[in-house]
Parts: C-alpha cells; structure tokens; sequence
C-alpha cells in the first residue's frame, strides 16, 4: 500500500467518522437519559434526509437551510415522543418496550416515506458535488468535507449545551444520577423530554449530512442501525466522548479496510469490533470518567 493511498484511506476516515460520531450522539442521548434503545433514531435520518432533498429539488434551496425547519420540529417531536408516549412505559420494562416502540414508530416513518416518495432512490444534486482539492498527494472531497464541518460545528454546539448552561448541567446530573438530581429538584422529567428533544435535533442535523453525498431511499435506515448500535456501546452506553473516539477509531478502520476488501466487506468492522467488545469490556471502552468530564 502506497503512502499517498493511505493517507486518502486516513483522511477519508476521519471525515467518515465525524459523521459518524454526529449519527450517533443522539443514540448516546436517549440512552443516558432514560436508558431507552431508540431504534427509530436512524428513521429519522432518512426523514431529514428527504426533507433537505425535496426542499432542495422542489425549493431550488440548499440542503443546509433545511436545517432551519428540521431542527427545531425534530425537537419538538422528540419532546413530545418522549413526555406522550415513553415516560408513559413502566421503568422496570423501559428498555424492552421503548425497543417495540421506537421499532414501531421506525416502520411508520419507512411507509410514509414510500407512500410519499415511492422507493426510488434519490440524491441531491449539489453544485461542487464533484469539486475536491489535493493535500499531500491525496484527494478530498469537497461535499465529504461540507459534511464533517457540519458534524463537527453540530458536536461543538452540543458539548457547548452540556457543559455551558444550566440545561446542560441538569441533564449531565439527570445522566450520572437521577435519583440525586430530583433531590437536588430537578425536574427530571421534563429533562428527559428536553433531552430526548435535543438527541432527535442531531438526527435532523446528521440526515442533513448524510444527503449531502448519500443516495437515499425509505429503508435505508435499516442499514445504518447496526453500525450506530456498535459505536455507542463500544464507546460505552452513556458516553458521548466514548462514542465520538469509537466513531472516528471505526470510521478510518473501515477506509483503511475499503482499500484491500472493497466496501461491502470493510463494513463489517463494525460487527467484529462490536462482538470484540461485548467479549471483552461489555461495559464499553471507553466509558466511566470519560463521560462524566463531557
């Protein structure tokens, strides 16, 4: 393997594992929150995928000012999903039932995207998608570029509410312990909606990204719920740091891995590291103190 070839596989992986750490922060959310396994959360990446392809085909607007609209109605619909339907199931059972749920709730979202849309595929034809520039001999993509600048801009914005403000604070007690935060009067149901809110707001983000160099159709959100699975329970269940290093550490094994195995093959890097970790530290590797200094 030549220099300049790895080099592209590296670089490659970093942009592929920014993503990849943005589709995965809300999945971290939910599951520190409330301890729900959102199984809908790559459903509505596709949603927000779509939306930013048919404001831009029907709309002539760039996929990124879809975000002024997914945004804050992902929030609102998280908030609501949350406060209407899941702190309705009973804490002992949460995890199995919001599993049903959130099952459920994937499905309705695939027929309504194929009522709507039918199953053809679509992709957002964008003016530089074909623009890269050269660094060191290696090729980068413009478009794959836009869409780690977006993730990364995102997981600032995110580390910047949890650690800065007050909600953040609340939330980061909701995670570490509940029962100390209602002491302390916090309400922590009310959290938890805000919380679960803000986890579906990066969805609306991550599908935005995700159109901007991916081909789109209604059940592709079955195809990205294995890889998300394995970063957040590598990086450990709970830690959104733990997920972003599981991210990119995936994200260029499986580049590097695209070189001699072509695509299809190099994904299943996620699945071997997946069953890795589950044989060796269930817990993640990556979790623990790292969490709680987010």
């Amino acid at each position: 393997m030549s220099a300049s070839l790895l080099l592209q596989g590296v670089i490659l992986g970093i942009l592929l594992g920014g993503l990849y750490a943005l589709l995965a922060a809300g999945l971290t959310l939910y599951f520190g929150v409330m301890r729900v396994v959102m199984i809908a959360h790559s459903a509505f990446l596709i949603l927000a995928a779509y939306i930013a392809w048919w404001m831009n085909t029907s709309l002539g607007l760039d996929p990124l000012l879809s975000l002024v609209v997914t945004v804050p109605s992902f929030f609102v619909v998280g908030y609501v999903m949350q406060r209407g339907l899941l702190s309705r199931l009973r804490p002992a059972t949460l995890t199995m039932m919001s599993v049903l749920l959130t099952f459920a709730i994937a499905l309705t979202i695939e027929g309504a995207l194929g009522y709507f849309f039918t199953g053809t595929q679509r992709r957002i034809q964008l003016s530089y998608a074909s623009a890269s520039f050269e660094v060191l001999g290696a090729q980068v993509a413009v478009v794959k570029l836009v869409a780690f600048g977006l993730a990364v801009v995102a997981l600032v914005a995110l580390w910047a509410v949890l650690k800065l403000t007050s909600f953040g604070q609340a939330l980061r007690a909701t995670i570490q312990h509940p029962e100390a935060a209602r002491l302390l009067g916090i309400d922590t149901d009310r959290i938890a909606g805000f919380g679960f809110g803000l986890g579906l707001a990066t969805a609306a983000i991550g599908g935005t990204a995700l159109s901007l160099d991916s081909t789109i159709y209604p059940s592709l959100h079955w195809h990205w719920i294995g890889p998300l699975m394995a970063i957040i329970v590598i990086g450990g269940l709970g830690s959104i740091p733990g997920a972003a290093i599981a991210a990119m550490l995936l994200g260029v094994s499986q580049a590097l891995l695209q070189i001699p195995l072509g695509t299809t093959w190099a994904q299943t890097v996620f699945y071997v590291a997946l069953f890795a970790t589950l044989m060796v530290r269930p817990q993640g590797f990556f979790g623990g103190r790292l969490a709680q200094r987010f």
